[in-house]
């Protein structure tokens, strides 16, 4: 696990110190080693090419895994930011086909695989990764990202340079790229809460999507999509829609396998691996799976001091059903609140809900966890939040809506409007009011303003940040076309909320802290079997989950199974009215002044901090302005 960055110049130099002053810039990522290097070639053109890496070391903890790292055979140089799970079976692979390898890593393996295969190499790969290949041979940079976007990735191209990092402000600390706002990515944030891949909030910067590789020629990039989640091949084939005892028996044991493999294959390190446990079913899931294989795992818990907000009583039932080594890590109050802060300042890019991650990586690595598996993609894949239930109703509401004569429509959404007094009686009538402008009721479903609160917001969108905003939403509904209503939530939960939120936020902040975040419920190859199976076989009216929980053959305890759904979560709607009140009140007012102001209205923003002191808005709402303010203040 790494930081990376590198820089491509066109008949240009690298100026003194801006490939070292970007290396620096990630040191969090990788406290344990870090290197450059900087290439000249002159065919076709003038090239230089400097590439950089800070390094977590997990596997091979030699100093044979120091990148930037170069094939002697090809002349190819990697620098890589991930682990690949299986880099064993493909290195055994390559061997019987004749390469010789000089070191233990997975980045070696990655290289050699490049050298061999081509971009063909992607299709062998099991694992997180982000890396970026100078191809010596071809004059080329090749750059891909793993298929479900766990490990990030981004680029700013414009002539004479090209630049790639983990991180947008290492893009920005190059002085390279103008610190600009872009509107599509300040509209997807305001939206949603973080902003939406490819954008960011920086013009010019996008990322590299989930699945895609890109190529950099001559002055030229292409992007090419290389895995989907939805991928054709994978919808519900018609043998699995049936609910049959005998097929569901069948379906569940090959779960099991596939489910087990991806847990087993992501302990594979040089150091200790731990288990995040939260007590709820998917962290438990990944305890008893373990178990199950023969490995007793190492399991660690925040406990919060004060018992309305912890879940200890949970994580320990677990803890002594499958009598793992465990942690308990006492957090205090005023820690959390002391925390804030700097959790900001790690954030890449603003992010409502980043702080709990940063304080459960801050207190975990502290406490000696360097790798930790945890439950993240549970509810995505095994369809556990309250949306798969929800957006179908609200599907079938606007196809029936669109039924009414336009004028009728018009009357009836005033209506609306004029009695909704809360968050989810106002996101109803915007699908009756603005049902156009929601590109699918699964957006409003995670939505954080809808559009008539962003147009208030900001008054003077630009139409074309609008429609590259847009165009990002519907490209994820048209990828869902052919599957079933369950199947389509669960791709459009994977590819929005969990990839800009939860997947950013386990990475920045779990790596502001040089600590590694293993992810085995999102496995892609547990994904593409996922998506073969109708979603009638993964709901059930009594227990959540349920083909996670029979796979699992009735392993966790029933108060684990029937337990609430909560989460790891902080008191803020208290702390914003108490001990952050004065704070995000001040933030909040310098909304007029700031780098925002000529983009956001000022008293639109602070009308939002009145209505959630008035208990009219949830706590998320002035939050995100806060962060977007601060963000701004530290980084524009």
């Amino acid at each position: 696990m790494c930081g990376i960055v590198g820089v491509i110049a066109r008949n240009h130099r690298i100026s003194s110190g801006l490939l070292e002053r970007a290396t620096t810039s990630l040191a969090h990522r990788g406290p344990d080693d870090s290197g450059t290097v900087i290439l000249r070639e002159t065919i076709p053109e003038l090239l230089e090419i400097g590439l950089g890496n800070t390094r977590l070391a997990i596997l091979d903890l030699s100093a044979l895994g120091h990148q930037p790292m170069q094939d002697k055979e090809t002349g190819n140089w990697i620098v890589y930011n991930g682990e690949i799970y299986n880099f064993r079976e493909v290195r055994q692979k390559l061997e019987k086909e004749g390469t010789r390898f000089a070191s233990h890593s997975d980045t070696e393996v990655l290289l050699k695989a490049y050298g061999h295969w081509g971009e063909r190499c992607l299709h062998e790969l099991r694992g997180m990764f982000a890396f970026g290949i100078w191809d010596a041979r071809r004059h080329r940079l090749f750059m891909a990202r793993d298929p479900m976007g766990i490990k990030p990735l981004y680029y700013h191209a414009a002539d004479p340079y090209f630049l790639f990092s983990s991180e947008v402000r290492t893009l920005l600390g190059t002085g390279l790229v103008p610190r600009r706002l872009d509107q599509s990515g300040l509209l997807t944030y305001l939206a949603f809460g973080s902003v939406s891949d490819p954008h960011t909030l920086i013009e010019g910067v996008k990322s590299v999507r989930p699945g895609h590789y890109l190529v950099w020629e001559q002055g030229q990039t292409r992007e090419v999509m290389y895995w989907d989640l939805a991928g054709e091949e994978r919808h519900a084939a018609p043998e699995l829609t049936s609910r049959a005892p005998r097929e569901r028996e069948k379906l569940v044991d090959e779960l099991r396998g596939v489910l087990g493999e991806a847990v087993r294959l992501q302990l594979v390190s040089d150091v200790p691996v731990g288990v995040f446990l939260s007590g709820g079913i998917d962290s438990s899931s990944l305890v008893a799976l373990l178990s199950q294989s023969g490995v007793r795992p190492r399991t660690f818990s925040l406990v919060f001091e004060d018992a309305a907000f912890s879940e200890a009583k949970y994580s320990r039932a677990i803890a002594e059903t499958f009598r793992t080594e465990h942690q308990e890590i006492v957090v205090l109050q005023q820690d959390l609140l002391d925390s804030i802060p700097a959790a900001i300042r790690a954030m890449d890019q603003p992010t409502f809900d980043g702080i709990n991650t940063y304080c459960v990586s801050r207190h975990a690595r502290a406490a000696g966890v360097k790798v930790a598996l945890s439950g993240l993609g549970g509810d995505e894949m095994f369809a556990g939040y309250p949306s798969f239930k929800t957006v179908p109703r609200m599907e079938r509401f606007t196809q029936r809506w669109a039924h009414f004569p336009r004028s009728s429509r018009a009357v009836l959404a005033a209506a609306f409007v004029r009695v909704a007094k809360t968050d989810r009686t106002r996101k109803l009538a915007a699908l009756a009011g603005n049902h156009e402008r929601i590109i699918h009721p699964y957006f409003l479903s995670r939505m954080l303003f809808t559009p008539c609160q962003r147009d208030r917001l900001v008054p003077a969108w630009d139409e074309g940040a609008v429609d590259r905003a847009n165009a990002t939403l519907r490209d994820s509904v048209s990828r869902t076309r052919g599957l079933d209503s369950v199947n389509q939530v669960s791709y459009l939960e994977s590819r929005c909320y969990m990839l800009n939120t939860l997947l950013r936020d386990a990475d920045v902040m779990s790596m502001a802290h040089g600590q590694e975040i293993r992810v085995p419920l999102i496995d892609h190859r547990l994904a593409e079997r996922l998506f073969a199976i109708a979603g009638c076989w993964k709901l059930d009216g009594d227990v959540p989950k349920p083909l996670l929980v029979e796979v699992l053959q009735s392993a966790l305890p029933a108060q684990i199974v029937r337990r609430k759904k909560r989460g790891f979560t902080l008191p803020f709607e208290l702390w914003l009215k108490d001990e952050l009140r004065s704070g995000v009140e001040t933030v909040i007012q310098k909304v007029s002044t700031g780098s925002l102001s000529s983009v956001l209205d000022s008293s639109a923003a602070h009308d939002v901090w009145t209505d959630f002191l008035e208990g009219k808005t949830s706590w998320s709402r002035p939050w995100a302005i806060y962060v977007l303010q601060r963000w701004c203040e530290l980084h524009l």
